[in-house]
């Protein structure tokens, strides 16, 4: 017999060779219906695989992520498969499964797959689907896999095969298709119901332009075709939220060739949205105890290699800047905290003194490959809302759940209630890709574990993905849209304050290294905008909203009572414009509704007798007349539902 620990600790025996849906219809034949991959001892493997040892095992739907990969990945195959009845002399190479669906790089040699091809790709993946055949994982000789494909004159399957070892080679087998493939399938393609091509683009063969381009097919596939839909629908929401497209409809941020890709320019409403974010953030900071500082955006090259980043981030980040000076560099700076460390150096501290919290809004720059920018989330010049705590090993627990709580704030007041947290770690099998000692990584790590298990979130553990000079607990966000986006993130970090010999006297009046906290709530202005607006649809908080009323005349002959009006607004701090164009009033109301104004103000004969505004809100319409006074009322009882207070 076998013991199987399930993931709520529950441990089951079984007889040897069972496989993952044998412990799944254990637990209830109905959710074995729906199981479709598995994960024993870490490594994904099939629903039919047998179990030979103890071990911990976790099974897979398509509503789990692991489900969705094994589920998308055997979607490849089957594209694959549809796509050679079509280009038999195509030459297949890798299918992975990605975030949203699957891709298949091909070399179509001379042909050509486009937009109007897709529909008979669709349908013949279907007809492949509906056939209900089983995927099968063998081990292959390394020479009889090389004969294969050197047989078929694919030189991309061989390369891959020549870098593996022999006994470690397996291929994948559905109806009469085989793939060279590691594993991770479904148990056969009828679980499959519907599929949708969604584009065509080229790739170079192992992202390296030296090599061939290839055709790269992307594709979704889902087991219902409910859920397919629902997905389209999706995409199509997700057009009208653009960032892009709103920012510049609502006249928020703009980009010029001149200036150069990457480079946002923030127009008038947008340098006003972005100023009320960080007067936001500084409020709540200033209650935490932090200082503001201001810091150049460039710095000698030696500062950077000092901190480490120029060893990590040369060769990829810009050139550097020539002085007339001989052997005087500057660079571009990438990060702030080389330069918080200076501060932090300015003068000798005390125990007593600590912590110290430094806080800026650090324009930094790093160079993007051209085809990864896109909007504001990708960008080469961007503003992060940064910070940095030096204090003693002793305040670290605390300085760091109060960090949580700032992030936690910032994150409600803006909408963000559903939200996960990822601890990310080093690799501990590539020890190159990080500075200092193994110990000292081991204290930083589980100094953020505890604070997130003390604080109750809810978060999983991501080995690799930590920085490298230290661990990091990164808060992934749902917009309204249901997707997940990196934005806050706080870091501990042990190796800067030892690089540049950061010190403060003790109580035993002997020199310590204080500890560095990394923080941003935002992550940066740029990202979180970016995000904020696809999230809202643009209709931002009344409080953050760059105009909060528009004042509709009916005729230039309110013109006076019309600026009383605005004025009685502006006096009670409410941001409001008149719209002057000689338009029907009809016309006015719908570019206001355009330009998502939260409350819409008509002033005409009767107001202007009666002393009153008729309002109307956007999205809903009219909402009655008020006199200015309960007008102003109903705006300030508005923001107040939205504004938490933030307390320390």
């Amino acid at each position: 017999m076998i013991k199987i620990t399930l993931p709520d600790g529950t441990i089951k025996e079984f007889a040897k060779n069972s496989t993952p849906i044998d412990v799944a219809k254990s637990i209830s034949e109905g959710f074995a219906r729906n199981v479709i991959s598995a994960n024993f001892n870490e490594i994904t493997v099939e629903t039919t695989t047998p179990l030979i040892t103890d071990g911990s095992l976790i099974l897979y739907t398509f509503n789990d992520a692991g489900g969705k990969k094994a589920f998308w990945h055997s979607s490849a195959h089957v594209l694959a498969e549809a796509i050679l009845s079509f280009y038999p002399n195509a030459k297949l190479t890798i299918g992975p499964a990605i975030d949203n669906g699957f891709y298949y790089d091909v070399d179509l040699g001379e042909d050509v797959i486009s937009d109007k091809d897709f529909k008979q790709i669709e349908t013949k993946f279907v007809e492949i689907a509906r056939g209900k055949h089983e995927f099968s994982i063998r081990s292959v000789s390394k020479a009889d896999a090389l004969s294969l494909y050197k047989g078929e004159s694919n030189p991309y399957k061989v390369e891959l095969i020549e870098n593996l070892t022999d006994g470690e080679i397996t291929f994948c087998d559905h109806s009469n298709f085989t793939d060279l493939c590691r594993g991770g399938h479904i148990p056969n393609t009828g679980i499959i119901k519907a599929v949708k091509i969604m584009s065509v683009a080229g790739a170079y063969w192992r992202g390296d332009e030296k090599n061939n381009q290839l055709t790269r097919v992307y594709g979704i596939s889902f087991p219902k075709q409910k859920l397919l839909t629902e997905y389209l629908e999706l995409l199509e929401e997700a057009k009208k939220r653009d960032h892009r497209k709103l920012g510049k409809e609502l006249e928020l941020f703009t980009f010029s060739q001149k200036v150069g890709a990457g480079l946002p320019l923030w127009l008038p409403k947008g340098a006003a949205l972005r100023g009320r974010l960080e007067d936001f953030l500084k409020k709540a900071q200033k209650k935490a105890g932090y200082e503001m500082v201001m810091t150049p955006h460039i710095g000698q090259k030696e500062l950077y290699v000092t901190s480490g980043h120029y060893e990590k981030y040369g060769a990829d980040s810009f050139q550097s800047i020539k002085t007339p000076k001989m052997d005087e560099e500057f660079l571009l700076k990438p990060m702030n905290c080389p330069h918080h460390c200076e501060v932090y150096n300015f003068k000798p501290y005390s125990y007593k003194d600590l912590p110290k919290r430094f806080a800026e809004f650090g324009t930094v720059y790093r160079y993007e490959q051209s085809g990864e920018l896109h909007g504001l989330t990708r960008v080469r010049g961007f503003t992060q809302d940064d910070a940095h705590i030096f204090c003693t090993p002793e305040q670290l627990d605390q300085e760091f759940k109060d960090v949580i709580d700032l992030v936690l704030y910032v994150f409600s007041s803006l909408g963000f209630e559903d939200f996960t947290a990822q601890v990310s770690i080093r690799d501990k099998n590539t020890p190159e890709k990080y500075i200092g000692d193994v110990e000292t990584w081991e204290i930083a790590e589980n100094a953020i574990l505890s604070a997130a298990t003390d604080k109750g979130l809810d978060f999983v553990i991501e080995e690799g993905e930590a920085a490298f000079y230290g661990p990091k607990l990164d808060f992934m966000v749902k917009d309204a849209l249901g997707r997940s986006w990196q934005l806050g993130t706080i870091q501990v970090d042990y190796n800067l304050p030892k690089r540049f010999d950061l010190t403060y006297k003790g109580a035993d009046n002997q020199l310590h290294r204080p500890v560095m906290i990394h923080r941003a709530p935002f992550g940066s202005m740029e990202r979180f905008i970016a995000v904020l607006l696809e999230h809202t649809g643009g209709n931002f908080p009344l409080w953050l909203t760059p105009e909060q009323v528009i004042i509709l005349p009916i005729s230039d002959k309110y013109q006076i009572y019309t600026e009383k009006v605005l004025h009685l607004l502006e006096n009670s701090e409410i941001r409001a414009l008149v719209d002057k164009r000689s338009e029907k009033t009809g016309r006015k109301i719908r570019d206001a509704e355009v330009s998502k104004i939260p409350f819409m103000l008509i002033v005409g004969e009767k107001e202007e007798n009666e002393g009153t505004v008729s309002v109307r809100k956007h999205g809903e319409g009219d909402i009655g007349t008020f006199s200015i006074e309960e007008f102003i009322s109903l705006i300030k009882e508005e923001i107040s539902k939205t504004v938490i207070e933030f307390h320390n």
